[in-house]
């Protein structure tokens, strides 16, 4: 099958186009004909050596897929040669083929196309497992997530609006995309170039409350900002560190607030744990993405062939939501 290879790892040169085995899928698993897939940030991280996938996963960068089932392994049930669907992988997405287990699997809604399909799993969960499984944001709360023009940060403020329509969002984003992160509807857009402090305009915003849930990918830089901007039992959820992995803490002020910090990954978590998230974001938020109360933001879309294009637009950060890759024709 074609693939997405790469001899060695680095910059966007080593991605190339070749040939390699079609996987075959073990009882648990399904075989998906990819039509399409998208770029996530861990991929660009993967290519540079720096995020190995889980033991028995592919080598091949993509997190997610969309396409239809070509083979169905021996105990799978519940699915069907010729299913439109879309899973969340551990690694093996830039290719023809690709093998998932049958409960990261989910249905696409008949309202949505393959593209739009690509860009669920991966950032639509991670946002949902983030922001409400872990952050328990609810109505009426108040939210900040960093970074508005990410796909992860798109889909939580996406996600908020159709899950928690009187939830209040607070959205840090470069000047560039403030104005496409203000037409999702968000309260509060802070520039993070002109105030990378946004504690007191958080404080103003909130009548000195503090807000309920930040997700954050900043890492060190940020943890005082946010710390500060947490009101009572607030809930720190960190999905990444792009900012560096040390910082200092005030704990005194964390005892007497009651604050949790809480470090997140959805890539490392156990098949089954991951199978659960799945299925309550099936149950949950699905069906918003089926209404079409929520459609997928997709930058670009472009072919295997235009791979290099499509690495280097993301790490331009010249992307608003998702880039898809067109792997096939349905």
């Amino acid at each position: 099958m074609k693939a997405v290879v790469i001899d060695e790892f680095g910059g966007i040169d080593v991605l190339k186009v070749g040939e390699v085995d079609t996987p075959k899928p073990k009882p648990t698993e399904v075989l998906i004909k990819v039509v399409a897939t998208s770029i996530n940030r861990p991929d660009l991280v993967q290519r540079q050596g720096n995020y190995p996938p889980p033991a028995g996963d592919s080598e091949i960068l993509g997190l997610e897929v969309a396409g239809t089932i070509a083979e169905i392994g021996s105990e799978v049930t519940g699915w069907q040669v010729g299913d439109r669907v879309m899973a969340l992988v551990g690694g093996g997405g830039y290719a023809e083929y690709a093998v998932a287990y049958s409960n990261h699997v989910m249905p696409i809604p008949d309202s949505m196309s393959f593209e739009e399909a690509a860009c669920v799993c991966e950032s639509y969960i991670t946002a949902f497992l983030n922001v409400f499984m872990i952050g328990g944001l609810q109505d009426g709360q108040t939210a900040i997530i960093h970074g508005g023009g990410g796909g992860v940060n798109t889909a939580a403020i996406q996600l908020a609006k159709a899950l928690t329509p009187n939830a209040k969002l607070i959205v840090t984003a470069h000047p560039s995309k403030i104005e496409r992160v203000k037409e999702l509807g968000v309260d509060l857009v802070i520039d993070f170039t002109e105030t990378p402090d946004f504690t007191d305009a958080v404080k103003e915003f909130t009548a000195k409350k503090g807000v309920n849930v930040i997700l954050d990918h900043v890492g060190a830089k940020y943890l005082k900002p946010n710390m500060s901007s947490l009101g009572y039992t607030g809930k720190l959820v960190i999905i990444g560190i792009i900012s560096g992995i040390k910082a200092e803490l005030n704990l005194a002020l964390m005892m007497v607030k009651r604050q949790q910090i809480i470090g997140s990954v959805l890539r490392s978590r156990p098949v089954a744990e991951k199978g659960d998230i799945i299925a309550e974001f099936t149950k949950t938020a699905l069906p918003k993405f089926a209404d079409r109360s929520i459609v997928p933001i997709i930058e670009k879309v472009f072919s295997i062939d235009e791979i290099v294009d499509a690495h280097g637009m993301m790490e331009e950060d010249k992307h608003f939501g998702k880039i898809v890759l067109k792997i096939a024709e349905a």
